[in-house]
């Protein structure tokens, strides 16, 4: 069973949210030269940024790079964030360019590898011994069976708990948009853990 990687329950991400609150303050105190406000909006949030980049790029090693490269573009525009949305939701946009920048370069130039499987090497990387390693895992699997758009909308709004609004924003979409997608994705995760939860009984 995975319930430790499942979403957020709904104290958790109302914290979340009194959090956006100070978050966007820090964010803000940044802007006006507040060297301590950038350390902490920076330590605030990259563990979201970097999960959300995971989710939306395929390449598992460039995760680290995506993020500190969000984080370069946000501190480089910091003079125009004017709290208008939560700095979360701002920081989690400019991920999202850093990303589709990411696979714009990538399409012009062909990457190579000097590992001839990279999965295998992949695995090696990461530490079994982990808390939660295999629920995480098993949590990842499904939602690569999601659509992209689904996927996406499930992760802001359930694992890194943008409200809705946000992440329509973010997304490009209506509210009821990021809703219904959100809805079907949970339909779908919920089906795939019924089948995996059969298949373990048998």
């Amino acid at each position: 069973m995975i319930t430790s990687a499942l979403p957020a329950s709904r104290e958790e991400r109302r914290a979340t949210r009194s959090s956006d609150d100070s978050i966007t303050a820090w964010a803000l105190a940044a802007r006006r030269g507040d060297a301590d406000a950038v350390e902490r909006l920076v330590r605030a949030l990259h563990r979201d940024v970097q999960r959300y980049v995971a989710h939306l790029c395929a390449d598992p090693q460039a995760v680290d790079d995506l993020a500190q490269d969000t984080f370069l573009r946000a501190l480089g525009s910091l003079h125009r964030f004017e709290g208008r949305c939560s700095a979360r939701s701002w920081l989690l946009s400019i991920a999202r360019r850093a990303v589709v920048d990411s696979f714009r370069h990538a399409a012009t130039r062909p990457r190579l590898s000097d590992v001839p499987d990279w999965l295998p090497a992949a695995e090696r990387a990461q530490s079994p011994h982990t808390p939660g390693f295999d629920d995480g895992v098993a949590l990842l699997d499904l939602l690569t069976a999601l659509p992209a758009e689904r996927r996406e909308a499930f992760v802001v709004t359930q694992l890194l708990g943008l409200p809705y609004a946000e992440a329509a924003v973010l997304s490009g979409c209506p509210v009821g948009t990021v809703r219904s997608r959100v809805a079907r994705a949970r339909a779908t995760l919920l089906n795939l853990l019924t089948e995996a939860d059969r298949a373990s009984a048998v």
